[in-house]
């Protein structure tokens, strides 16, 4: 009997472990109401579905809400399969079965309830949804009289006493990163005009210490005047400083070289080749320098491998505190280093190559021990001079490289015109 009862309920059920956040079981209505498969739900974490509920923090303090009353009710949306979010009302009860906890979750559609609400009771429904919603702060914003309120979660989040927040737009504006302004500003203006269905956001804000921390910032417009024009709008703010922290972290140590600073060689080949396709569609050359240090082997021979590592550290700074902003430097192998330059011609590109060199050997090393002198050799070649695509570009620089070294070393070689690709078979054996 309770069997079939749980199964022709007309609202979804889901059956849920607490610590874990996965689904253990779930009637065919909570099925149909995200057009998935019961394979695809079960032993799955219900956090797949929420789209407001992320990461297992906030499920902790969702759970413990949970236990703290009878029946925890709260609106949020469910992912659908098809990439659609479904507004439910979440009634969550819990109990305990043969010294285990579980979760009871009836969800109920309520689009049709919210779209009557909308109608009727705009302000109210969209209030109560956005504080359900608000996990770490809520904002309240007048387009027509730019007044916001800025909620107390949302004040102590950047620092700020209940009542130290002027509540007017420009106190959020204010204090957006200037390298995010203009970009978030876009995003916000564009949901107002009606371009995107929510305005969604990840950026950095000034607290009131005058740091800067990581938010993610998500409303909508839920009131329009009689001509349809937008004139409220609610959002909510979360705090993801560490977990933007630990993204950022992890890119950097993706594409960065630990020794030297200096972007690797995996970024360098996908960097060469959006930069070489930049300056095909605008019709601009880029320049490629390719270099490394003369007898470096020898360095590590007679004087260790961390000595040497010292060497290549101060070779990559005195070369990045030389080159532009807009240049790209890399560490590519061992002692070998890759710059781009984009809109360069060859005769500027000689000039600033020519002066690294020129640096380079003139610096001093007596504070790494009895040093000999340090020299580069330097290679270079200039789309669409030298060659026509980034692959060609590398042999031709690789190619005057080894001409440099052939030579003499401590100098600068151009590549000729449309350097064969034969060229790649030769090597730089003779440091």
């Amino acid at each position: 009997m309770c069997a079939t009862l749980f199964k022709h309920l007309p609202d979804g059920v889901f059956l849920i472990d607490p610590e874990t956040s996965c689904v253990l079981d779930c009637n065919e209505v909570a099925l149909k109401h995200v057009g998935m498969e019961r394979s695809e739900i079960l032993n799955q974490s219900v956090l797949k579905l929420h789209v407001e509920v992320m990461g297992l923090d906030q499920w902790a303090s969702l759970a413990q809400a949970v236990r703290a009353v009878e029946h925890l009710v709260f609106v949020v949306h469910h992912r659908h399969k098809s990439g659609a979010e479904v507004p439910v009302e979440i009634k969550t009860s819990h109990f305990w079965q043969d010294g285990r906890e579980y979760f009871l979750s009836i969800a109920r559609n309520i689009s049709t309830r919210q779209a009557q609400e909308r109608a009727g009771h705009r302000d109210e429904a969209q209030l109560r949804y956005a504080l359900n919603e608000a996990l770490d702060g809520l904002w309240d914003w007048n387009l027509q009289t730019d007044e916001v309120f800025f909620s107390p979660q949302l004040a102590r989040m950047l620092g700020y006493g209940p009542s130290e927040m002027t509540p007017h737009r420009d106190t959020w504006s204010a204090n957006l990163h200037p390298e995010d302004a203009l970009w978030v500003r876009k995003v916000l203006q564009e949901h107002i005009d009606g371009q995107r269905s929510r305005y969604n956001a990840e950026y950095r804000l000034r607290n009131r210490n005058g740091h800067y921390i990581w938010v993610h910032d998500r409303g909508r417009v839920c009131e329009h005047n009689d001509d349809g024009q937008p004139i409220r709008m609610l959002g909510m703010m979360r705090n993801v400083t560490d977990q933007k922290t630990m993204e950022l972290t992890l890119q950097a140590m993706a594409s960065h070289d630990p020794l030297t600073g200096l972007l690797n060689r995996r970024e360098g080949e996908q960097v060469l080749d959006r930069q070489l396709e930049l300056c095909r569609r605008l019709a601009v050359p880029m320049g490629m320098c390719f270099f490394d240090l003369d007898h470096f082997k020898r360095i590590n021979d007679e004087h260790g491998h961390a000595l040497g590592d010292k060497v290549l550290q101060r070779v990559a700074q005195t070369i990045s505190h030389e080159v532009r902003s807009t240049d790209a430097l890399f560490r590519w192998d061992s002692d070998e280093f890759l710059l781009l330059c984009v809109d360069t011609a060859e005769s500027d590109l000689l000039v600033l190559v020519e002066k690294l060199r020129a640096k380079i050997a003139a610096t001093h090393w007596q504070d790494l021990g009895q040093l000999p002198g340090i020299t580069c050799s330097f290679g270079v070649a200039v789309f669409p001079d030298h060659a026509d695509n980034a692959d060609n570009l590398f042999v031709a620089a690789d190619s005057a490289l080894y001409r440099a070294k052939a030579q003499g070393r401590n100098r600068v070689e151009v590549a000729p015109k449309n350097t064969p690709a034969a060229a790649a078979a030769q090597t730089s054996d003779n440091k």
